[in-house]
């Protein structure tokens, strides 16, 4: 994750005596899995990503919510139905994301919801293009309680910005960032952790110097440097970095790409995480982006019944048996953030 000590020690805030007794069930559970080959699930999850929307007002290319490219229904979530799963997860529940597909910002309840988790004891955690940052969304950002803003930033000049943010002002970016350093001054309060993540694509890796200057300069907390996601990469891709430690990717001899890691056959996501898509689909992880590997509706059924049911079982079994076989798998990478 990070070195940061006033935000490690933020997180350890938020564990009692039930949430710890419930990670040490999800560890021993995945260990015993690991190497048994018989999946096995004693624990509820440590942390989840929830998503307030799928609508975005940019349009990034390698995105499904930038290409308007999902197979499922787009939507927001409702406040109601979040605080209802909320009140079900919160007894162990350390870490939530807001964040799968869209802009959070988006969602007119975003920061209500925000502010209902925070009270429930969670480390809340978003992340946002910053373009809906006002200053009114700042102040509001910064009492709502919430721990990690996110703010991606993935160019510090217009044209190298937009070549991947398609449809994106870097000012307003900047600016947004300037707003929330101003009201944590303001209020005086150490959260949100503010983060700016770079997506080091080709037309933006010679920019990652210049970013970590501009962090510094402006009260950033930390810079994180991500490795971009190509649906497209077997022949070659234009957003492949040539700085071979930002790139997912590597060319082989005989001239074709591939991913670096290995597929092992064992994932902790599926013990210790999953994914809540707008409309309450249980997914197995943040590469399930059309919801293909739906597991359970939290419309039908209880997080727990879902979580400890027939379907989440088959899966992980399938995950031990062969995880190459599971076509979410094959473009995902373990360790996809290096932190500056």
């Amino acid at each position: 994750m990070n070195s940061n000590p006033r935000d490690l020690f933020n997180i350890a805030s938020k564990i009692s005596l039930q949430k710890a007794a419930n990670a040490a069930s999800v560890l021993s559970s995945f260990y015993y899995s690991r190497f048994t080959g018989v999946p096995s699930q004693k624990g509820l999850p440590v942390s989840i990503s929830i998503e307030p929307t799928t609508s975005c007002n940019l349009r990034c290319p390698e995105c499904p919510s930038g290409l308007r490219a999902f197979s499922r229904p787009t939507g927001m979530l409702d406040k109601n139905f979040f605080e209802k799963i909320i009140d079900e997860l919160s007894g162990h529940l350390l870490y939530l994301v807001f964040y799968f597909q869209g802009e959070p910002y988006l969602n007119p309840a975003f920061l209500d919801m925000v502010r209902y988790a925070s009270s429930k004891k969670i480390y809340t955690a978003t992340s946002t293009n910053a373009h809906y940052m006002n200053d009114d969304n700042a102040r509001r950002t910064v009492e709502s309680g919430l721990d990690r803003l996110i703010i991606s930033i993935d160019g510090v000049t217009q044209d190298v910005y937009e070549k991947y943010r398609v449809g994106g002002s870097v000012e307003k970016v900047l600016e947004g960032t300037e707003n929330i350093i101003k009201w944590k001054r303001k209020l005086k309060s150490a959260t949100p952790h503010t983060i700016f993540q770079y997506l080091v694509v080709r037309p933006n890796e010679h920019q990652v110097g210049d970013v970590k200057k501009i962090a510094k300069k402006m009260g950033v907390d930390e810079v994180a440097f991500k490795t971009a996601q190509v649906y497209d990469f077997e022949n070659g891709n234009d957003l492949i970095p040539t700085i071979d430690k930002y790139s997912r990717y590597k060319k082989n001899t005989g001239g074709k790409w591939s991913i670096k890691n290995q597929l092992l056959n064992h994932c902790w996501k599926m013990w210790h995480s999953c994914v809540i898509t707008w409309d309450g689909k249980v997914v197995p992880c943040c590469f399930d982006k059309d919801a293909s590997h739906t597991l359970g509706s939290l419309g039908e059924k209880s997080f727990k019944d879902i979580w400890f049911g027939e379907a989440y079982n088959e899966f992980r079994k399938t995950l031990l048996q062969g995880r190459s076989q599971i076509d979410i798998c094959n473009n995902c990478t373990e360790g996809t953030k290096v932190w500056a």
